[in-house]
């Protein structure tokens, strides 16, 4: 079978391109090119291609994995996008990825300083910023941060290459950038902002900094489509659906927003055509995903990972389970000020529909990931928002209980299981520090710095919700502890 390399090629069933991609020129930089990207982003730069034309391929950055680089440089940026429904798979074969830079930071940063691009795009992840959420500041205690703040010249992190870059750029008398944060992050936008110019002011130029401030472009967005990682069935699916093989192939559900404040200094694709959302203020929509569908898919991963629940659909299958997600979406929903065209009673059935999508294998061990980045937006802030609102927190106590069980890197059978978490060695040690005991956990949790607001922390009934659920986690199991979350 021949390798998914040209368009010519395709025999099977999956839609083509409907344009020629080498007759575009790449006008994007992509930091962080997985198949969340691949999903989202890029399906919308090629129906903007598709649609209007223009100079916008996208030369993508794989800041770890060469891997991924090399197939998709093998197959000339092509892959299969697969949209798995309940009622079947459709497939088509996205043009929009010009090329793949496999974890070189010195041709990353050619490729930030060519004539032609316009905008740069990232998904990172969280901690992939290096940016101390508590100041909005680049994160000294951060190596990559430390190192690039020593050698400026020469960076290896994200907020480091975009400097230089930038520098660079104006050198050159080439037009500014506009950079924009596709990662889960509340007010992402700002966040980068604030990182990039306090890179540029810790590496003690100011003149530059302002410059930054006064030029470049970050807006905000926020995206919301369900990635679950490819497996073999997925390149299984992919090679009946083109005829080729196809090792870069990705998956996902029909469902796909990407919600972006209109705020671009040299222009950008037209991403309406894939069915992007442009506003004034990307923020209540935020606030929204976060709560809601990133908040449910925390709790969802630990409760469900510790009660045997492989993937999300499996965990809308279990009675008691699928009970405490629509109580969470209820309480997080409560939380929200109004939004136009948006029925939040409509946005929870859409968002139960999605995790009980069958056809859609996203494990809970891959969501539970990265649990001290995410869980500050997704939990505690929630969580002071309902007490300072006078609304129970009940659900978001539950969730943060069950990730502490996590962190405890042991199922109740004694499944032993690694904490994928960039703060492991600090989570663990808060685990011993807890000495068994269920108020010792929660002081030895609520001590680990930028993680649990202190306000939260000395909450007694945020203390008392999370201790009762501990207890029960600890002593008898995590299906009795969710058993009588339900039921209560």
């Amino acid at each position: 079978m021949k390798c998914l390399t040209n368009i010519a090629d395709l025999s099977g069933p999956a839609l083509a391109p409907r344009y020629r991609p080498e007759d575009h020129k790449p006008g994007i930089v992509h930091l962080g090119i997985g198949a969340f990207h691949r999903t989202h982003q890029a399906v919308m730069t090629d129906a903007a291609i598709a649609k209007h034309g223009g100079d916008w391929r996208i030369i993508g950055v794989s800041l770890r994995s060469r891997a991924l680089a090399q197939k998709l440089n093998e197959q000339n940026g092509l892959y299969t996008l697969l949209e798995r429904a309940p009622s079947g798979t459709s497939a088509r074969v996205i043009g929009s990825i010009e090329r793949v830079i496999a974890a070189d930071a010195m041709a990353t940063l050619e490729a930030l300083c060519a004539a032609g691009i316009r905008v740069v795009t990232l998904t990172v992840t969280e901690k992939g910023y290096g940016v101390d959420r508590t100041t909005g500041l680049p994160d000294r205690s951060d190596p990559v941060v430390a190192a690039d703040l020593g050698q400026p010249e020469s960076p290896e992190g994200v907020l480091g290459l975009l400097v230089a870059a930038i520098k660079r750029r104006r050198d050159d008398a080439r037009p500014p950038l506009t950079l924009m944060s596709c990662d889960n992050l509340p007010h992402n936008g700002a966040l980068l902002r604030s990182g990039v110019v306090g890179f540029a002011r810790m590496i003690g130029n100011d003149e530059l900094a302002d410059w930054i401030g006064d030029n470049i472009a970050f807006p905000s967005s926020m995206v919301d489509r369900i990635t679950p990682a490819s497996t073999p069935e997925t390149f299984r699916e992919a090679a009946l659906q083109t005829g080729c093989e196809d090792t870069a192939a990705v998956e996902t559900e029909p469902f796909l927003q990407w919600v972006i404040e209109d705020n671009f200094v040299s222009g950008r694709p037209n991403w309406e055509a894939g069915g992007a959302l442009f506003v004034d203020d990307v923020a209540p929509y935020e606030k929204m995903k976060l709560t809601m569908l990133n908040g449910a898919h925390s709790m969802i991963a630990y409760a469900g990972f510790l009660c045997g629940c492989k993937c999300v659909r499996d965990v809308m299958s279990h009675p008691d389970l699928s009970l405490l997600v629509r109580q969470h979406l209820k309480a997080a929903s409560g939380l929200l000020d109004p939004l136009p065209q948006i029925d939040f009673s409509d946005y929870t059935q859409a968002l139960l529909e999605r995790f009980s999508n069958p056809s859609i294998a996203h494990e809970t061990y891959q969501i539970a990931s990265d649990g001290s980045q995410k869980l500050p937006q997704r939990i505690f802030t929630p969580a002071l928002n309902a007490l300072d609102a006078g609304q129970s927190v009940r659900p978001f106590a539950f969730a943060a209980a069950m990730w502490i069980r996590y962190c405890a890197g042991r199922r109740d059978d004694g499944t032993i299981y690694e904490l994928l978490d960039p703060r492991a060695e600090e989570l663990s040690r808060a685990i011993t520090a807890g000495g068994g005991s269920k108020a010792g956990l929660i002081d030895a949790f609520g001590a680990l710095p930028r993680l649990i607001p202190a306000q939260l922390q000395k909450n007694p009934i945020w203390r008392s919700e999370l201790e009762r659920v501990l207890s029960v986690a600890f002593s008898d199991s995590c299906l009795v502890a969710v058993s009588r979350q339900a039921t209560a």
